[in-house]
């Protein structure tokens, strides 16, 4: 396997929720795709843009916002510029003026076509994106949605390499890195992500307090609102009555009660369509949120150790994205919720002082007991399931560290990698009605609520 060369501000990126594969990617390769186009002299003016949808973005999109996302893309905005008024303003279908160099077209969510969901393009969440006149196709580009926000295209030139200095592809490396050169793990994803990025140091760690705080935020906005979230499920947020209900006298359970209350506020902000950090996909927006507030506002533990934490939290997803998949199209909810959990398992194992092979078991503990589980949205709203299996995700976190800062290390059977593998092969093996396509499971169990 090739070394990892993903930045940490490439797994975490703040955003518009309610899914990283069909929220954010698909308004970033509307972005790509009017940027392309700036320098095009067409023979002819097209007279229209066509976006056809593929895969569980044509089957779930219009629950997840995807055609008012790639609108948004298209009209120039980006997911860490665009306003969520604006977004929800493109539900009408009011035309709106795309413009790109010598191309200048009305524009609307009536040029989305939801296609066909199973297809034969490489990737299952496909976007075809056109310029045409009349029937005539002037130019096309051929996106693809691969999970956590990131996007591919057909023909797509190789990134210029970037090098780091400590080249690992999993976690056997990585440990193997870390007793070689005697250092700590977060030391090496550092050093990794300013030969990545090309920043110092210091700039690393103020670009991780944007994306802490943005995750704070997103808590705190979760733990004050109250209501219905958008769309026809009349599903009401939990989060404010949870965390309310924490600071009762006789709350025995009070810390248990609020980190649930943080993992639904954040995710139920997401499902609202507000402004979220890919943690490591939108999906599951709620389970790293909800441990680094719980870490800073209930247990008191240091900002810098929780970069620190950050630094490691990213490390696990990094090789669980690059040996298996973050996608839930692709792997179901073990890659976006189960990922997290494991991932914010790593990050409160190493915030609390722990070396890396209790941080290993802890977020190897968390995976485990995720692998299998579908991805299967009510309605294809990101409500049902998701919000609360954020939570259950953070819970199932904290008790993986638990366990984990008392085991015995010559007893621990199954390490990070064995698992990462397990999940990869069970979603090869999993049917695609249970890859977030609403086919399955619950969506079908529940259509009614």
């Amino acid at each position: 396997m090739p070394a990892i060369t993903t930045s940490v501000f490439e797994l975490f990126k703040i955003g518009p929720g309610p899914s990283s594969s069909h929220t954010i990617g698909p308004m970033k390769a509307g972005y790509n795709f009017n940027k392309t186009v700036a320098d095009l002299e067409p023979a002819e003016q097209p007279d229209n843009i066509e976006v056809r949808l593929y895969g569980s973005l044509s089957a779930t999109g219009k629950g997840h916002g995807t055609d008012r996302a790639v609108i948004a893309g298209l009209l120039g905005f980006r997911p860490d510029n665009v306003e969520c008024d604006f977004l929800d303003s493109l539900a009408d279908g009011k035309p709106q003026q795309f413009e790109s160099g010598k191309i200048s077209l009305p524009l609307s969510i009536k040029n989305v076509v939801y296609a066909e969901v199973e297809n034969d393009f490489p990737y299952a969440n496909t976007l075809l994106i056109r310029l045409r006149k009349g029937a005539e196709i002037l130019f096309e580009q051929e996106y693809y949605s691969i999970g956590g926000g990131f996007i591919r295209w057909k023909d797509q030139l190789p990134e210029i390499q970037r090098t780091p200095p400590y080249k690992y592809s999993n976690m056997d490396e990585l440990k193997s890195i870390l007793a070689e050169e005697g250092i700590r793990m977060h030391q090496a994803i550092l050093a990794n992500e300013t030969a990545i990025s090309g920043i110092s140091e210091d700039e690393v760690y103020e670009k991780l307090d944007v994306i802490l705080d943005a995750m704070k935020q997103a808590v705190r906005n979760g733990l004050a609102a109250e209501g219905a979230l958008p769309g026809p499920i009349g599903l009401h947020r939990k989060a404010k009555r949870l965390f309310d209900n924490s600071s009762q006298p006789n709350a025995s359970d009070s810390f248990l009660i609020r980190l649930n209350a943080y993992g639904f506020a954040a995710s139920e902000e997401n499902a609202a369509g507000h402004i979220v950090v890919t943690a490591p996909t939108s999906g599951s927006a709620g389970v790293i949120p909800a441990a680094v507030y719980a870490l800073e506002e209930d247990l008191g533990i240091t900002r810098e150790k929780i970069r620190e934490g950050m630094l490691v939290c990213a490390a696990l997803g990094f090789i669980a994205k690059h040996n298996a998949s973050i996608a839930g199209a692709e792997v179901g909810c073990q890659g976006e919720i189960g990922v997290a959990s494991a991932m914010a398992a790593g990050l409160i194992a190493y915030a609390n002082g722990h070396r890396f092979w209790r941080t290993e078991n802890a977020a190897e503990s968390a995976l485990e007991h995720h692998l299998g589980i579908t991805c299967d949205p009510v309605g294809g709203y990101v409500q049902i399931p998701c919000i609360e299996r954020n939570a259950m995700g953070v819970v199932r976190a904290y008790n993986s560290y638990l366990i984990a800062s008392v085991e015995n290390e010559k007893f621990h059977k199954v390490s990070f990698d064995e698992v990462v593998k397990a999940m990869a092969e069970t979603g090869k093996d999993m049917n695609s009605k249970y890859k977030e396509t609403s086919l399955g499971g619950l969506a079908v169990s529940v259509p009614n609520c």
